[in-house]
């Protein structure tokens, strides 16, 4: 059995993901194996929303050097989570915009 905080991992704090803030937009990175289903019943109940609809895609890792080696970041899934008109905003996102 897979609880929420399995499911949604960290949120991504950058100035596209803050953009859609105003649009009840939030970006997460969840797990790899999470589908959408999961992940929207994740968020309804770790931050108490009501979720519309949720887009995922999967990051390919990126290759990064350390002096002469070389090697690559771990792939990771990211959701974009919309949140309904009625729904309140989620708490940690509303304190940086």
């Amino acid at each position: 059995m897979t609880f929420a905080q399995d499911i949604i991992i960290k949120p991504i704090i950058t100035e596209n993901s803050m953009k859609g803030i105003a649009e009840k937009k939030y970006t997460f990175q969840v797990a790899k194996s999470a589908n959408k289903i999961e992940i929207a019943k994740a968020a309804e109940e770790l931050f108490g929303v009501k979720v519309a609809k949720v887009n995922t895609m999967n990051v390919r890792g990126r290759y990064r050097r350390q002096g002469m080696k070389g090697g690559f970041t771990a792939a990771t899934k990211k959701a974009i989570i919309t949140l309904t008109a009625d729904s309140k905003g989620i708490e940690f996102f509303e304190g940086m915009n």
